[in-house]
């Protein structure tokens, strides 16, 4: 896909259960983590997406911070909002998991007993679209 042809045909689902944001923000890392759409990709202005889209620009705003805040989107003002480095992304989640690993056998917990945690956790996160 080429970065001017974003987001192509696909449109958010007013008729899901799953917040239009939620559906907006799932799209973009489904497309960054498939290569996608490349490191330094150019995403539209929250105002152009969202008259593209036909939704409110607060809900592209709100994925697009979301995704920035997750290390996958990165945004310098009035330059625009572009894929992030993965490593970036990468090294932020490393050091996390090493927090959570830390404090994890700190408490004597299993590796099993963790990563049940950590399952259970992000399912929480990116709950399965309707």
């Amino acid at each position: 896909m080429a970065v001017g042809d974003f987001p192509g045909r696909w449109r958010p689902n007013a008729e899901l259960a799953v917040p239009l944001f939620e559906q907006l923000r799932r799209r973009i890392l489904e497309l960054v983590e498939s290569g996608s759409l490349e490191v330094g990709a150019k995403l539209p202005s929250v105002r152009a997406l969202a008259e593209e889209l036909g939704v409110a620009p607060h809900t592209v705003a709100r994925a697009y911070r979301e995704l920035e805040e997750a290390g996958v989107l990165a945004t310098a003002g009035r330059a625009g909002t572009t894929v992030a480095p993965r490593d970036q992304r990468d090294s932020e989640l490393a050091a996390a998991a090493a927090a959570f690993a830390g404090a994890a056998a700190a408490r004597g917990c299993s590796l099993e007993e963790a990563v049940a945690l950590v399952t259970a956790a992000y399912a929480r996160e990116r709950p399965q679209a309707g």
